[in-house]
């Protein structure tokens, strides 16, 4: 699944080429996730304004609206003026007059969806719940622990949830906990201040290098250029279940969580 650093890099790789684009045409394929919102005419001379992202949603503020966009388990975005013809899993495409914005998405858990406004109940209904952004100075440190200490469950599932923070993924929630020495079993409640501060820290760094790398390419994920991602390359424990730790030679360890693969050292973690 698309993860925070894979959308940012798509992000990245299209916002700038997109902005001041009218919108010329809109061509939905089968069915997503969640209905468009409009009928696609009804976007047909509308200016994208930018392009901004939250948590896993990219936002195309548009002059009137807003479009929000979600790579489900295994979308990706393409933008470009000589785009080949649309195939069988391309189930939106956004014809601008700077080019062709298209969601390609096999398994249709993604979603494109229109919403008047950022207030309007379409958009707050996907956004509302969603926690502080980690690349940001919002992401506080000491906020962070108050936040912790009121959640029993392990804190790996507290990542996932995105309610405390947003946007830390499966593969980077394996790769910060390790960072940080936290066995993902530990209850949240029970890290100390210390320990909150060294996980708040490893957050920033690990999404901050995955978004310089490219994000994480395990099977198909690429940006809007087609460019693929490195980081899975340099992972210290996630997918490396049986191999020696980077650090003290031990062996990775897996289990499942929430029905998500976990991986870790159970030397260089402490619970």
């Amino acid at each position: 699944m698309p993860e925070l650093p894979e959308v940012e890099v798509t992000r990245l790789s299209f916002a700038d080429r997109i902005v001041h684009a009218q919108i010329e045409k809109v061509q939905m394929g089968k069915a997503l996730r969640w209905p468009l919102g409009c009928e696609p005419e009804a976007l047909q001379g509308l200016q994208v304004l930018g392009v901004r992202r939250r948590g896993k949603y990219l936002l195309v503020d548009l002059s009137a609206g807003l479009l929000l966009i979600h790579l489900g388990m295994s979308g990706s975005i393409s933008f470009g003026t000589d785009l080949p013809l649309p195939g069988k899993h391309d189930h939106f495409e956004m014809v601008t007059s700077l080019g062709t914005l298209r969601l390609h998405d096999p398994r249709r858990f993604g979603a494109v969806v229109y919403a008047p406004s950022q207030a309007h109940p379409a958009a707050v209904r996907l956004l509302a719940r969603l926690g502080v952004e980690p690349l940001t100075d919002a992401f506080d440190a000491n906020r962070f622990h108050s936040a912790l200490r009121l959640r029993k469950t392990p804190i790996k599932q507290v990542l996932l949830a995105g309610e405390v923070v947003v946007g830390v993924g499966n593969i980077y929630a394996s790769e910060t906990l390790f960072m940080a020495g936290i066995r993902p079993t530990t209850r949240a409640n029970a890290i100390s201040k210390p320990r909150a501060k060294l996980l708040h820290a490893a957050i920033q760094e690990v999404l901050a290098q995955a978004v310089a790398q490219g994000g994480s390419t395990l099977r198909d994920f690429s940006d809007a250029q087609g460019e693929s991602g490195h980081f899975q390359l340099q992972a210290m424990v996630y997918d490396r279940q049986g191999l020696p730790c980077r650090v003290c030679g031990s062996p990775i360890r897996g289990m499942r969580q929430g029905q998500r693969s976990t991986f870790y050292c159970s030397t260089c973690q402490k619970p």
